[in-house]
């Protein structure tokens, strides 16, 4: 399969202090990951780095073939879709021309800008897909936490992206919310198979049935990472999170529990 990421013996250093050490990692087209690990793991760093928005101190990172630091990082941008939840949207804007606004890659519509028939038509399957039919129409302050979330996953999906990036997709999210994010993942995962997605989270629960590999974060460092069923283990995540943890899958998903009985992880 092809590689669509590849980060090597990364090291990111701010004021002196080392927030990302010797993190390694490859993504292949087709791939779900998940990045795990407590706050101030490094976490959304290793993230704004697969996104090409930040360059590493040292080491090498690689996106979509094109290596950090020896491309137009500009153009690089247009081709990686980031989700972010804290979308700075305060227009009342359409959930239609929210999507449209991912082939702009703008905040807003641009002003003499006018879409195909072919990109509205575009839009409104990745709205249908993401399970948003009857909110086509919806203005932005009324949608619900979540379905703003499913609707920055369309956006980021306009320009067609070999890889999607999720930051704490689920932040925020009731239960249903959750659920029906979560679904929408799995069906994303359905209708474009050689998509590559890598997904921030540090709740488990958060995580698509669809998720095939793991990369657990500690303190700057890659504690464990590959294949989720090697990787998301009650050892391997209890020392992540320096918890004795207890992890279950039921129908592709997981669930944790501390031990109460059991000392902290060795």
């Amino acid at each position: 399969m092809t590689v669509v990421l590849h980060a090597d013996d990364v090291h990111v250093v701010r004021d002196g202090r080392a927030i990302l050490q010797e993190v390694s990692l490859t993504v292949r087209e087709g791939e779900h990951w998940a990045l795990l690990g407590a706050n101030g793991a490094g976490k959304s760093t290793l993230l704004g780095l697969l996104g090409a928005r930040i360059h590493p101190t040292r080491g090498a990172v690689e996106v979509l073939g094109a290596r950090l630091g020896r491309v137009d990082v500009r153009e690089l941008r247009a081709h990686v879709g980031h989700v972010d939840p804290r979308h700075p949207l305060s227009e009342p804007l359409r959930v239609r021309d929210v999507v449209l606004t991912g082939l702009t890659n703008s905040v807003a519509l641009l002003p003499r800008w006018r879409p195909t028939q072919e990109q509205r038509a575009q839009a409104d399957r990745l709205i249908d897909t993401l399970g948003l039919t009857a909110h086509r129409e919806a203005r932005w302050p009324t949608l619900s936490q979540g379905q703003r979330g499913r609707t920055l996953i369309a956006r980021a999906l306009m320009p067609r992206p070999r890889l999607l990036l999720l930051d704490e997709p689920a932040t925020g999210l009731d239960l249903p919310g959750r659920e029906q994010l979560l679904g929408s993942l799995d069906a994303l995962r359905e209708a474009h198979p050689r998509l590559a997605t890598v997904l921030v989270t540090h709740h488990l629960e958060e995580l698509p049935a669809g998720t095939t590999h793991a990369l657990l974060l500690r303190d700057g460092r890659a504690l464990a990472r590959g294949p989720a069923a090697e990787v998301l283990t009650s050892d391997q995540v209890g020392k992540c999170f320096d918890l004795p943890l207890t992890l279950e899958r039921h129908g592709g998903r997981w669930t944790v529990r501390v031990d109460r009985t059991a000392g902290p992880p060795a």
